[in-house]
């Protein structure tokens, strides 16, 4: 068994494939794509943000103080166009002719006399991720009623003190019980497990596809059969070697995340961020080291089972694909507000590592936990390898 697995491995480590999958793309790959994706982003965001919002408003003369306003604020050019009826005023947002229109009730200046709640129409485009037209517009209705409630305020005789103790009669402190560690854990533990567990499917599956399928291929399976050791030892040996790859990759990413974060932290003096990764003990990633084994073990041995299955490397490709659907779905359980890691998500598999991992980086872990957790983790992954084993064994299977 050894031997194999040390050949097997030796193999696959000439393969600069599964170099690139196992070592690349977590040290370099993904650093490099996340720090794209938050460049673009935050320019994104910032473009939006600086945008210069075109609008027209319609019945402005009911409003003059409200168009005024609108008229000198930086953030609002006025468009002169002209609208009929609501599809019209549609028609010329979708088309990227205007950003924002205000419809003014004609009655409004009445309405305020009899002190009246006046009802206008904002028409604007929500598809915006950033929602910078929705912000901006909020930002001066907040303004001007403001300005429209002091007014009033005055007329009854009230001073600005008093209006500032009506608006706000209650001021409350916010007192957040939880540390940085903790609020770090709970915004973004759940993405961490997001990366880790299918970096372990995707560390594994290569090396499946090449010791199951690509020995089928290649022609190499009857030769290999042939050798003085049992079948037992045989996909044993190649189930090690598929384990030891995703598990590889799994260590490489976590060294990689933590070197990059302390490197982010340094270069832009974020001391946040190297404090609370310093906060989390080598126990800690020694525990999420462990807690990816067992799920490493189902990974590999489920894999090696449908290589084997599968006539050439394409068909074996075929089949593993939808495997990624299967993990990612229990793996979005951790990033899910509210769930937390029970007795009863202990002995579901990979949702239960998923939240674990979360509650590890907050520091809330209940070890109690771990026990039905590794129970139930590692019975799936024994199930897979016998599995593994009773599918090895069968020569319908291998020379189909």
């Amino acid at each position: 068994m050894w031997q194999v697995f040390i050949k097997e491995l030796i193999e696959l480590l000439r393969d600069r494939k599964t170099l690139f999958f196992i070592i690349a793309l977590p040290m370099v790959i993904f650093p490099v794509v996340f720090g794209v994706i938050g460049y673009l982003g935050a320019k994104s965001a910032i473009k939006e943000h600086d945008k210069v919002i075109r609008y027209v408003l319609v019945n402005g003369h009911a409003a003059p103080e409200f168009a005024t306003k609108l008229f000198y604020h930086s953030d609002f050019k006025e468009a002169l166009l002209g609208f009929d009826d609501e599809e019209e005023i549609k028609e010329a947002i979708q088309g990227d002719k205007v950003d924002l229109v205000i419809v003014i009730d004609e009655a409004y200046q009445q309405q305020r006399i009899d002190k009246q709640t006046s009802k206008w129409q904002v028409y604007y485009s929500g598809s915006s991720l950033f929602g910078a037209t929705r912000h901006k517009v909020d930002e001066v209705f907040k303004e001007f009623a403001e300005t429209l409630q002091k007014q009033v305020f005055a007329e009854e005789g009230l001073s600005e003190e008093q209006f500032e103790v009506f608006k706000k009669p209650i001021v409350y402190e916010e007192i957040d019980t939880a540390n940085e560690r903790e609020s770090f854990g709970e915004q973004l533990g759940g993405f961490i497990p997001y990366i880790l567990i299918p970096l372990c499917l995707t560390g594994a599956m290569y090396p499946a596809i090449d010791l199951g399928a690509g020995e089928k291929e290649r022609g190499t399976i009857e030769t290999l059969l042939l050798t003085p050791v049992s079948r037992l030892s045989l996909v044993l040996g190649k189930f090690m070697c598929i384990c030891t790859t995703a598990i590889m990759t799994a260590l490489i990413t976590i060294f990689s995340m933590v070197f990059w974060s302390f490197i982010i932290g340094k270069l832009f003096d974020v001391q946040a961020v190297s404090e609370i990764l310093a906060a989390v003990g080598l126990v800690e990633y020694g525990l999420i080291i462990l807690l990816l084994l067992p799920i490493s073990a189902i990974f590999s041995a489920t894999l090696l089972a449908i290589s084997i299955y599968a006539k050439s490397y394409k068909e074996a490709q075929n089949y593993m694909g939808p495997m990624s659907i299967f993990v990612i779905f229990p793996v979005i359980v951790g990033m899910t507000p509210g769930i937390s890691l029970t007795y009863n998500w202990a002995i579901v598999p990979v949702s239960n590592v998923a939240l674990a991992i979360k509650e590890l980086l907050k520091g809330t872990l209940d070890y109690a936990l771990l026990v039905p957790l590794f129970a139930s983790t590692v019975f799936f992954a024994l199930i897979s390898i016998i599995f593994c084993v009773y599918w090895f064994n069968k020569e319908e299977v291998l020379f189909r």
